[in-house]
């Protein structure tokens, strides 16, 4: 079987997202929700056509499903439990409170129920950021330091590897993962100048698909670090993908129009709208977080140093 995709990426919304992100797929509700991080925005796209849009009060990193219902946002400061239907924000936990310029960046829940996020300084200059995860019992637990843009946390099938990049140093690392602890922390793959990893999405078969931010593409690596394939875009600043669909064969890919010039917006229409395409293998089925705040007391929120 062939595993280059057969499609082109075809626009679903011309959402004009400022700093589109975090595509996540919703089997409940047949649908894609996405963040707009410099926008303020929650953005939710539906089979059936239907679009809905919801301000945020901070930069929303990342949202994700709950298994109670809701999702879980991650905005500026720490982590939020969000209802679509009343449109509220509620704090949960704190996440570096103490560092009024960082904010959190990219998240992903893996098969266990543990949602995985970073953090990173606005100026993306500053390697202030760091890699965290939420555990099933409510600890938040922090794993790695120093990263200038974290991006793309992904776990393989075998939940044996986990990838994570720092866009600022345009490489993509991969952990050994086990039970939720990483070690040997190695480099997986190099981006040459002026082209930065951005989000990720492994498949059923552990290739690993990037967003190539300034690229105009995405990327799918082998396990082993070999480039198989690229699919070009009509927009240089690819974010992050997703697997959805019935038969999770469906890419969804958020784009993002920042820090380019009135030339080149005008030149690149589609910068900052949502595509699909077609893949040649599925993903991985998603999982909503299983972590509850109303079933975990106050005392179970201690950060863990790396060890």
């Amino acid at each position: 079987m062939s595993t280059t995709p057969d499609s082109q990426p075809h626009c679903l919304w011309r959402a004009q997202t400022e700093l589109g992100e975090g595509p996540v797929w919703v089997p409940r509700e047949r649908a894609v929700y996405f963040v707009d991080i410099l926008g303020r925005r929650i953005h939710r796209w539906q089979e059936d056509g239907e679009r809905r849009s919801w301000n945020t009060p901070a930069e929303p990193g990342f949202v994700v499903p709950c298994e109670r219902g809701g999702f879980l946002c991650g905005l500026r400061g720490g982590l939020h439990r969000f209802d679509p239907s009343t449109t509220e924000f509620e704090l949960l936990t704190e996440v570096e409170r103490d560092q009024p310029l960082h904010r959190l960046n990219d998240g992903f829940v893996d098969g266990s129920g543990r949602l995985w996020f970073g953090t990173m300084h606005e100026d993306t200059c500053t390697p202030g950021g760091a890699l965290y995860s939420l555990e099933r019992g409510g600890t938040l637990r922090l794993h790695d330091s120093g990263y200038i843009v974290t991006n793309g946390p992904a776990l393989s099938p075998d939940g044996r590897t986990l990838y994570h990049s720092d866009s600022g140093r345009r490489t993509v690392y991969a952990f050994t993962h086990a039970a939720g602890v990483l070690s040997e922390r190695r480099a997986f793959v190099t981006f040459p100048d002026g082209c930065y990893p951005d989000g990720m999405a492994v498949d059923g078969s552990g290739h690993l698909w990037i967003a190539v931010f300034n690229g105009w593409r995405i990327e799918r690596f082998a396990p082993d670090g070999r480039k198989e394939h690229e699919v070009a875009f009509p927009c240089a600043r690819v974010t992050k993908l997703a697997f959805g669909g019935s038969d999770l064969r469906t890419l969804f890919v958020t784009t993002a129009w920042t820090g380019l010039t009135s030339d080149q917006r005008a030149a690149q229409p589609l910068a900052g709208a949502f595509f699909s395409l077609r893949s040649p293998v599925s993903g991985l089925q998603p999982t909503e977080i299983s972590w509850d705040r109303t079933n975990v007391p106050a005392a179970a929120f201690p950060v863990h140093s790396r060890k």
